[in-house]
């Protein structure tokens, strides 16, 4: 079977890479040289530890075992600490680990020595915190562009980039250099662009635009051991229960904040984030949303952050439905495939398997 990928980010390329693995031929077509929406610009968390109850966590979990069997991809298992710093964020994380399936997700919770055993660099104010084993950590920026020299390989891959795909039919992509690319079927993973021929293709997708902003240090001398989230990721994912927290600080209730932390393979810090749902989007970042982030990591390390080396702000696909990621079938053998939301790092492996499993090919 040869099939269509249109979308060459997180998603995309795991279409093709399920499709290549299971025998088939690939081409690719993507309209930038190199994907450069949602899929470099997050925090390459691998996160199995907040998800929801249901198809949520089990598609989580069944991600979490297929990057690890990727080859030559860079996966860190690492885990991750949710710092607590109050009882009463103690109160969730200890609710959490009493879950009748905290072993499955990898949950502990652990008091403040044992958490800077786990994590030395965590050398400020914290009571405790939770601990999930399941949790790792992937390069975005590096992680695409090795998955498509693993494909190269087979040599039923191929990627088209610099190519917009401006027609859609049964089994066929036209680009806007005039190129048809022909397939027994086609996957649409075109991330947050909703509009233009997505529309055209279907003009009712239970799906909204999410904007953030982070930010990347220049190298820290020293080695965060784990991913690194704070109390307020509490209140942000559906697997805990934050209703006995009190109010977030003003700055973080209007953006919408948490901290996730990550340390990159050069050493320095990827740090977020925002979340900001109503468009028009602003076209600029507000400084306020890194000052507070700022103070809270080096509230955590007990020490200055190096300098702050890069700012950004990304844009993604969200679904409003009780859909995980959302599937239409837009023509005769032509699916799009969208809204996975800040889970696509996470999950894009096995919603492509899904995705095959689902046209029996």
């Amino acid at each position: 079977m040869r099939v269509v990928v249109v979308g060459g980010g997180v998603l995309g390329t795991f279409h093709a890479w399920e499709a290549v693995r299971r025998g088939h031929e690939v081409v690719q077509v993507e309209r930038e040289l190199e994907a450069r929406g949602a899929s470099v610009r997050n925090f390459g968390l691998v996160w199995v530890s907040g998800r929801a109850d249901g198809a949520e966590v089990e598609l989580a979990q069944r991600a979490r075992d297929l990057w690890a069997e990727l080859p030559a991809i860079g996966v860190r298992a690492s885990g991750s600490l949710t710092v607590c710093r109050s009882e009463a964020e103690l109160a969730v994380a200890k609710e959490a680990a009493a879950r009748p399936d905290a072993a499955a997700r990898g949950f502990q919770v652990l008091d403040a020595e044992q958490t800077r055993e786990r994590n030395p660099a965590l050398k400020g104010d914290l009571q405790g915190a939770l601990w999930c084993a399941r949790d790792a950590i992937v390069e975005p920026r590096e992680v695409l562009p090795a998955l498509r020299t693993e494909l190269m390989k087979s040599n039923r891959y191929q990627f088209v980039g610099g190519r917009e795909v401006r027609n859609v039919q049964d089994g066929r992509v036209v680009d806007d250099h005039g190129v048809t690319h022909e397939g027994d079927f086609v996957f649409l993973c075109t991330g947050a662009w909703h509009s233009g021929l997505i529309r055209e293709l279907t003009d009712d997708l239970p799906v909204r635009r999410v904007r953030l902003q982070m930010m990347q240090t220049a190298p820290l001398d020293d080695t965060l051991t784990t991913a690194v989230a704070d109390g307020d990721s509490f209140r942000y994912y559906p697997a805990y229960k934050a209703d006995e927290l009190p109010p977030q600080a003003p700055l973080a209730e209007e953006h919408k904040m948490q901290l996730l932390m990550v340390q990159r393979a050069h050493g320095g810090l990827t740090i977020g984030d925002t979340h900001e749902y109503d468009e028009p989007f602003a076209f600029d970042v507000r400084s306020e949303p890194y000052e507070y982030l700022r103070d809270t990591v080096e509230s955590i390390l007990g020490r200055e952050l190096p300098a702050i080396t890069q700012r950004w702000a990304g844009v993604y696909s969200q679904a409003t439905s009780d859909e995980v990621v959302v599937r239409r079938e837009v023509a005769r053998g032509v699916q799009l495939v969208t809204g996975p939301g800040g889970r696509g790092m996470t999950m894009s492996p096995a919603i492509a398997e899904a995705s095959f499993e689902g046209i029996g090919a």
